[in-house]
């Protein structure tokens, strides 16, 4: 799984769908948040939208590329978090759903 988050729920909306439809990821969840940080020594609290983008641990460099390349952040949050198990049908829905390292579909 990915993690990435947005300022806008509809450049969330845009990301989620762009990365679905193009096989990096099988399901992407949008979930408002708001976010504490410090950024360029000023503190900050923003209203952001988290993306859980659900792929396989094989595509993490096309997906953080796909992210760059399309998100509006200079720096955006790009974490790729492990799956140690889960459903083996969702996780084999995951796999017919998302193309192979390769870029083929399955």
């Amino acid at each position: 799984m990915v993690m990435t988050a947005v300022g806008s729920e509809a450049a969330a909306d845009v990301l989620a769908q762009q990365l679905v439809e193009t096989q990096l990821a099988a399901c992407v969840q949008v979930m408002p948040v708001k976010s504490f940080y410090v950024w360029q020594g000023e503190s900050r609290r923003e209203a952001e939208y988290l993306l859980l983008v659900k792929t396989r641990a094989a595509l993490y460099a096309q997906v953080e590329t796909f992210i760059l390349a399309h998100h509006p952040y200079d720096t955006p949050e790009i974490l790729q978090l492990p799956v140690l198990t889960g459903s083996s049908a969702y996780l084999q829905w995951l796999l017919a759903s998302t193309r192979d390292a390769g870029g083929q579909t399955l």
